[in-house]
């Protein structure tokens, strides 16, 4: 298991780009009434995660919560486990092999779990880089109870056997269950019980995209940045910092917002597998830039965004930042333009680098 570094270094990056002093708090999920007997208690819309040796946790601003477990070995496989908020959901367990030859296993090849001798054959998921498997619905409680209590547990396919740890499984699956109110009731992950579920999903909160204009001279590569930008005191800085690229330097992102705002993104760090943009709105013609403020699920704001792309199909402004080059570690995040300003649609993090591809990280924050 290899811990994510880059973020940190990333993050004193960000600052020598110029972090927004004048910016809000993401859109914040919409204030639940009162909760009844009918309705039971709201769980909570904080996004948080947490570490149990060597189990991760987390649970966004919905209440979805997720657990992952590492092999024992570095880099060799992993286990998902996710849970829907809602007292009825069944949790989802998924494993995946990232083992050396993995890759070369017939793609029919079912993957087994193994927890202290009893085998749990998964179904495989298709399309997938390396193997993966699901475990069957009707089994999936068993497994969560038995890595929970377990001692020793593995993933095997064909002549492939990588361990999982189960230290801290107990303990994540525990928080999960204080975490979505699930502590004795039928429903919980390891402190089973009689007790009525009576707890329901905080509200996603509604992002709504402004409407499409035209990107007519916008987004092309190589653009010229207005005067404007160009005399910013931060982006005098990062032209210093990216001096040792050409090629860096004209990596600028530009789109129409409105027919009065405009997006402008000036490179200002980059590494192997890194690009940073410090990002700005505008008047027409890139007149009185204000840095951007992209809200995050920890309730702070940025304006540098990491490996940006803008859709202007969808308004969306969107940054994968690679804790390593493969992509299996980082921060994803994606913003929506609302005509007001970029409002946070969805934030998944995945601190370990252990070969999960990033459809399945962990979610921090979700809208509607």
């Amino acid at each position: 298991m290899r811990r994510l570094t880059a973020l940190a270094a990333t993050a004193v990056l960000l600052a020598a780009c110029g972090q927004s002093e004048d910016a809000s708090a993401p859109e914040a999920a919409p204030r639940a009434p009162a909760a009844t007997p009918e309705t039971g208690v709201v769980l909570s819309a904080r996004p948080e995660q947490r570490e149990f040796r060597d189990w991760r946790a987390a649970c966004d601003n919905g209440a979805a919560c997720f657990a992952f477990a590492p092999s024992t070995a570095p880099d060799a496989g992993w286990l998902r486990l996710s849970l829907a908020p809602q007292a009825d959901t069944a949790p989802e367990v998924m494993i995946g092999l990232w083992a050396p030859g993995a890759e070369g296993l017939s793609p029919t090849a079912p993957l087994v779990l193994t927890i202290d001798g009893e085998r749990f054959t998964t179904g495989r998921i298709e399309d997938a880089d390396q193997p993966m498997g699901r475990v069957a619905a009707s089994d999936a409680v068993q497994v969560v109870r038995a890595l929970a209590a377990g001692k020793s547990a593995a993933i095997s396919a064909g002549s492939q056997t990588v361990p999982l740890s189960l230290a801290g499984a107990s303990a994540a699956m525990l928080w999960i269950d204080e975490r979505q109110g699930r502590l004795e009731t039928p429903g919980a992950l390891v402190r089973v019980g009689d007790r009525p579920a009576s707890t329901r999903p905080p509200e996603l909160p509604q992002v709504t995209p402004a409407p499409a204009v035209d990107q007519a001279g916008f987004g092309d590569e190589g653009q010229t940045l207005p005067a404007a930008i160009e005399a910013l005191p931060a982006v005098k800085a990062c032209h210093e910092e990216t001096a040792w690229n050409e090629y860096v330097q004209k990596a600028v992102l530009s789109a129409r917002l409105a027919p009065d705002r405009e997006l402008w993104a000036v490179p200002c760090f980059a590494g192997a597998y890194n690009l940073g943009l410090a990002v700005y709105v505008t008047g027409p013609g890139g007149r009185d830039p204000v840095p951007a403020a992209l809200p995050t699920a920890e309730g702070e704001t940025t304006d540098t965004v990491v490996n940006a792309e803008y859709d202007p199909a969808t308004r969306s402004l969107s940054g994968f930042n690679k804790g390593r080059g493969l992509g299996d570690c980082g921060i994803a995040q994606r913003w929506v333009w609302n005509g007001r300003g970029f409002a946070l649609a969805e934030q998944s993090e995945m601190r370990e680098c252990a070969g999960v591809p990033p459809d399945l990280w962990p979610s921090l924050w979700r809208s509607r």
